[in-house]
């Protein structure tokens, strides 16, 4: 099975490698610890690392990571990456506003290699004053308050899923930013289970004065999408310019196809996200197989086509 490589993932590899070349021989715990990943989350990222290099893509263009007998992390950088870079003007922009997104994003080191790497980038382009920001939805401080005084909500939310609005107390757990988005990991008491909300789809918020403790079995998590038992299943042959769907979104499965593409299977929660991805997919994603099948509350990109259709003459009639 392959797993994709999540954007969340490759933030963080992007922030590992620069911190840590600039502190060689730093340990793994202290490095999972500094970037709040468990350890054999880190693992991966490093393994991750052996496979990043520049063409031609030889053994000496790679980079390559030593760990000593006590578990201390060295990257040695291959010769291609020490090269200065010739950039064109447009290239140094895209770098520049993409590397302080990346310091934007809360836990990135504001003084670190990367920021003066991109301030002497920003002199080069003659551009100092080109800024970067993550806009804060409603109600963030409001969310991250409760979170830590760990005191329960009433929360007014709209799910683009059902396309309702609907009250909920929670009990909020953590708030992060991910994929472009802040996101609210909390327990849900009308569901009796997690949930997980998009924080600018909260349309108001009341706290009501009880405070609750986060159990043993009840932890926070820091991902976007967690399959649910029962979830359904959807299996999809996806044309080479269709790949990033793979990319972007959660697999149980990616099998290659060669010149015909690739074959994924995805863990859903919600038809209405499956219907808008094959409407937006069109000819270049096709059904294999879904676990939900032709029944009411299965995928169908057609259904979903004669509703919006319908919708459309509805409104300009």
């Amino acid at each position: 099975m392959t797993r994709p490589i999540a954007e969340q993932e490759i933030q963080r590899i992007l922030a590992l490698v620069p911190w840590i070349v600039a502190h060689p021989g730093t340990t793994k715990r202290d490095i999972a610890e500094r970037f709040d990943v468990e350890p054999v989350a880190l693992e991966a990222d490093l393994d991750l690392m052996l496979m990043v290099g520049v063409p031609p893509y030889s053994p000496g263009d790679y980079i390559d990571v030593e760990v000593d007998d006590d578990d201390r992390v060295t990257l040695r950088m291959a010769e291609s990456f020490r090269r200065p870079l010739r950039l064109a003007p447009r290239e140094g922009l895209a770098i520049l506003a993409a590397g302080r997104a990346l310091l934007a994003v809360p836990g990135s080191d504001a003084k670190g290699p990367l920021a003066t790497a991109l301030a002497k980038l920003a002199d080069a382009l003659d551009l100092p004053d080109v800024a970067v920001t993550i806009a804060a939805p409603d109600f963030l401080a409001e969310v991250r308050t409760a979170v830590d005084d760990h005191e329960e909500l009433e929360i007014e939310y709209w799910s683009a899923g059902r396309d309702a609005l609907t009250t909920r107390n929670i009990e909020p757990l953590a708030a992060f930013y991910a994929a472009g988005a802040w996101y609210l990991d909390a327990m849900c008491l009308r569901a009796g289970d997690l949930r997980l909300f998009r924080i600018d789809r909260v349309r108001s918020v009341r706290p009501t004065g009880r405070h609750f403790e986060v159990t043993d079995d009840v932890e926070a998590r820091d991902q976007v999408y967690h399959p649910r038992p029962g979830d359904a299943t959807i299996t999809l042959q996806l044309r080479e310019r269709a790949r990033w769907v793979a990319e972007r979104y959660p697999c149980v499965s990616v099998e290659e196809l060669g010149k015909a593409g690739l074959r994924a299977e995805l863990t859903v929660s919600e038809p209405a996200f499956v219907e808008r991805l094959l409407l937006r997919l069109g000819p270049d994603a096709v059904v294999i197989a879904d676990s939900a099948g032709d029944s009411p509350s299965g995928f169908s990109a057609a259904r979903a086509a004669e509703r919006v259709l319908a919708r459309y003459r509805a409104t300009t009639a």
